[in-house]
């Protein structure tokens, strides 16, 4: 079965923003205390940046019209689709990545403003989860997001 162009460049992406990571990650500067003493929502915070930064590069080629770019990126990083991508990736997820999802979920608002509250929850553990692997083991965050469905933009 060969790749499709989207499936190449989606490839491409990934070594690029793999590219993003030294080899002195985050990870070998916190300590384990400092990474324990971080909420939930803090990575949830951190993570929310990783995701994005991600889904913006995986449509960047080929080249778009900025409104493309925002319809795009928009339909992947609200609350319902991450909810969506959560719920994709939990058959690949380990033990203790499992647990990350449990608290960012825990943690996450008890009120949504433009979608449920479920999908808030699942949505804040997810970005929890990125936050998590970046800063612990961004190759595994590397494998994970690899696994992602991202949706083929339509035609005109």
């Amino acid at each position: 079965m060969s790749q499709s162009p989207s499936d190449c460049q989606h490839a491409e992406w990934l070594a690029s923003f793999t590219a993003l990571f030294p080899e002195k990650s985050a990870a070998m500067v916190l300590s384990d205390t400092q990474l324990r003493s971080l909420s939930p929502l803090a990575l949830a915070y951190i993570g929310d940046a990783v995701y994005e930064l991600f889904v913006r590069g995986a449509y960047l080629l080929p080249s778009k019209r900025i409104q493309t770019y925002h319809r795009l990126v928009v339909g992947q990083v609200r609350a319902e689709q991450q909810a969506c991508h959560l719920e994709f990736l939990k058959p690949y997820l380990t033990e203790a990545e499992q647990d990350v999802i449990r608290r960012g979920r825990n943690a996450a608002p008890k009120r949504g403003q433009r979608a449920s509250v479920s999908d808030y929850q699942k949505a804040t553990a997810l970005e929890a989860l990125m936050g998590y692997l970046y800063l612990t083991d961004p190759k595994r965050l590397i494998e994970i997001l690899s696994y992602l469905p991202l949706e083929e933009e339509e035609a005109p």
